[in-house]
């Protein structure tokens, strides 16, 4: 089988939750960690562009706000030709396109160069190891469906725990550019053998709701909610959980700097804050195949908004570490829950361009979040008011969770064969 096949094909329903499913989730999960470096580079390279380039903060932090963008224009894109054709296209593209943009970033003589390459190949190509790859392993679970994609979305932060280590180690020793030059060959030489082993089969068979299901459980959505405005709400509740998530996620190296304690105690609270955010990915999957994905969101929605406010009255070495890690124990739960009030409420056949267009929205929001943290900066020479932009921005998530907790009914509407 081709990987063009998989637009007709579609595998045994019998598959769901198998030994394959649980393989294919740990491929999905290795392929979406390199490919993660995308979203953790520029974190830990900002303070050498900004010395070699002779920046401010906010230019500085452009090279991240466009992979945030090209992850925002590339995942529905992405998320579309998975539906068509299967995920292994699109993550193929994905593992091309990585290693073309970091090549070429190493080779840039200006931060616009920089800048470019980022937004346009290492933004649009990393896309696919984000949402779609999280839509598809959803399509292989149901009892168990947000725990796997708990998993699977951990990719991220696991990526984010590894790779400022690693870079941060290797840019102080050999350089950012040559750093960047390694990362490119490593996606092409992994990524492409695990796509072509683990996620060349199609997805398995999926079936609509029934007529009399329908008629027994009611409407989906409620009078006055509609699908294209239920997509719009969770757009709007990504782009505001995630523009208070970017202030410590990209500028907690630079505030490590500024405060004196150095560029390698940065990255490690960076490492620090991803890895524990792992454990609340795992852990609000676990919670949200018990109690819903809705009380979920508003749950890790409300303790990330808590967690701001302490980086406040935190300065220290040690409270910082000690905040960071408490912020990451409590955000990570947030994005898990828009993949399963998707899968909730849409068919299964829409998953990947779906799901694409809201995870594509909260990385809008860490764009809109990382630069206006810098700005923000570069006005009051403080990361003080920053902090309590994002705990504003927070708010925002917190209402429409709790609007749509309130309006919309909780069961499953689409389930598999």
């Amino acid at each position: 089988m081709t990987l063009l096949t998989a637009k007709t094909a579609t595998a045994d329903p019998s598959e769901i939750e198998s030994a394959y499913a649980w393989v294919r989730l740990l491929a999905s999960l290795a392929i979406s960690t390199i490919g993660g470096v995308a979203l953790w580079s520029t974190a830990v390279v900002l303070p050498l562009i900004q010395t070699e380039f002779g920046l401010d903060r906010a230019a500085a932090s452009l090279p991240y706000t466009a992979v945030m963008l090209g992850f925002v224009a590339g995942g529905p894109a992405m998320g579309w030709l998975a539906d068509r054709f299967g995920i292994a296209v699109p993550a193929a593209v994905s593992a091309v396109m990585l290693s073309l943009g970091f090549v070429l970033s190493s080779q840039a003589a200006s931060i616009w160069q920089f800048t470019l390459m980022h937004g346009l190949l290492i933004g649009i190509g990393g896309a696919a190891s984000f949402g779609p790859l999280i839509a598809d392993i959803s399509l292989w679970f149901s009892r168990r469906r947000g725990i796997a994609v708990a998993i699977c979305a951990s990719g991220s932060y696991l990526a984010g725990t590894i790779w400022p280590l690693v870079i941060q180690n290797l840019a102080g020793s050999i350089g950012w550019r040559s750093t960047y030059f390694g990362i490119a060959v490593f996606c092409l030489v992994t990524m492409l053998p695990l796509i072509a082993v683990a996620l060349r089969r199609p997805r398995p068979a999926l079936v609509e709701p029934s007529a009399a299901s329908v008629a027994r459980d009611g409407p989906a959505l409620p009078p006055g909610i509609t699908p294209a405005r239920l997509q719009l709400l969770l757009m709007l509740a990504g782009v505001f959980c995630c523009a208070a998530m970017a202030m410590p996620q990209v500028h907690i190296v630079a505030y490590c700097v500024d405060l004196g304690y150095g560029s390698a105690n940065g990255a490690r609270m960076l490492s620090l804050m991803l890895g524990t955010g792992i454990i609340s990915r795992l852990g609000f999957g676990w919670v949200a195949d018990r109690i819903g994905p809705l009380p979920t969101l508003l749950l890790s929605s409300s303790l990330q908004a808590a967690s701001l406010l302490l980086y406040l009255g935190s300065d220290g070495l040690m409270s910082l570490y000690a905040v960071t890690a408490l912020f990451g124990l409590v955000q990570g739960g947030i994005v898990v829950t828009y993949t399963l009030i998707i899968r909730e409420y849409y068919p299964p056949a829409e998953a990947g361009a779906r799901v694409g267009l809201v995870l594509s929205s909260t990385l809008a929001g860490m764009a809109i979040g990382g630069w206006m943290s810098g700005a923000i900066f570069d006005a009051t020479l403080s990361y003080r008011a920053a902090f309590l932009n994002g705990f504003a921005w927070n708010l925002l998530n917190m209402a429409i969770a709790g609007w749509l907790l309130w309006r919309l009914p909780r069961r499953r509407r689409y389930a598999f064969a």
